[in-house]
């Protein structure tokens, strides 16, 4: 029987860990590591067994954050090669990004560098969140960069960090809050080639037209006047799902070719 989701981070992932920390550190007290890994996470669901496993990070590595990173960024280990493997290969990592969201204000540039290189192995859209709560503007200004970025991970963790629902995140306003800003990171990304992209870009579109579906339709009717290419026309399709559902709405998505009509399957978006 396969684990359950929150199992994962059990005894075997400890262990793991242990072994990864033990190659940088020599002093490192492995069996005590395990030790209180297995007992804090025990009857815990799945984010609390995340910070439960934060605090053991503080207790047994200290206080210094620089230097904390600094042993994450050793054990990290080769660059994801393709699109799909971040929630497979990379999942061990989730606790450390979890420890990123919960002291990565203790030195953003370092938190920063770390995430470009978490979110290519595993994903860093939830430890950039306090980052871009915090200081906004100069976030943007990054993510932008990173929409432009060669590896499509860190492309995708342009769209993806700054969603306004993102599942196991709190809500963010950020987009709507800076919305020029923002839409100029999804612009860069309209046009992607990576599904998984592609996706991300949809998802927070349709995040956003939960609250401002106008936003939404003035972006999609703007996006096919300058592009109609397939991976646009995809984007908008999706994007537009919830829209479609509003009474009202209906008649803006035939204008569309029917590219924003509900078509096939969506779960999964």
């Amino acid at each position: 029987m396969a684990k359950k989701f929150k199992d994962y981070y059990d005894r075997d992932w400890a262990e793991l860990l242990a072994y990864k920390i033990k190659q940088t550190r020599d002093q490192f007290d492995s069996l005590g590591f395990v030790s209180r890994v297995v007992g804090v996470v025990k009857d815990k669901e799945f984010l609390d067994r995340q910070d439960a496993i934060v605090e053991v990070f503080e207790e047994v590595l200290g206080k210094n954050y620089q230097k904390n990173v600094q042993l994450f960024t050793t054990i990290l280990g080769p660059k994801l090669q393709k699109p799909e493997g971040m929630f497979t290969k990379g999942f061990w990592l989730w606790p450390i990004g979890r420890y990123i969201e919960k002291h990565g204000l203790e030195n953003v540039d370092v938190s920063i560098d770390f995430i470009y290189e978490l979110t290519q192995r595993f994903t860093g859209e939830f430890a950039i969140r306090p980052i871009l709560e915090e200081f906004p503007q100069k976030t943007l200004r990054m993510l932008l960069n990173w929409s432009k970025d060669n590896s499509e991970h860190v492309r995708r963790l342009a769209s993806e960090g700054m969603r306004m629902r993102l599942p196991w995140a709190s809500r963010s306003q950020i987009f709507v809050d800076y919305f020029d800003d923002s839409i100029k990171i999804l612009d860069n990304l309209k046009s992607d080639e990576f599904r998984f992209v592609q996706k991300s870009v949809a998802n927070n579109l349709n995040d956003l037209s939960k609250t401002h579906p106008e936003l939404v339709v003035e972006t999609t009717s703007r996006w096919l006047r300058e592009d109609q290419s397939k991976e646009t026309q995809w984007i908008v399709k999706h994007a537009l799902r919830s829209i479609n559902k509003k009474k009202g709405y209906v008649r803006f998505a035939c204008t569309l070719g029917n590219i924003g009509t509900k078509t096939g399957d969506d779960r999964g978006y």
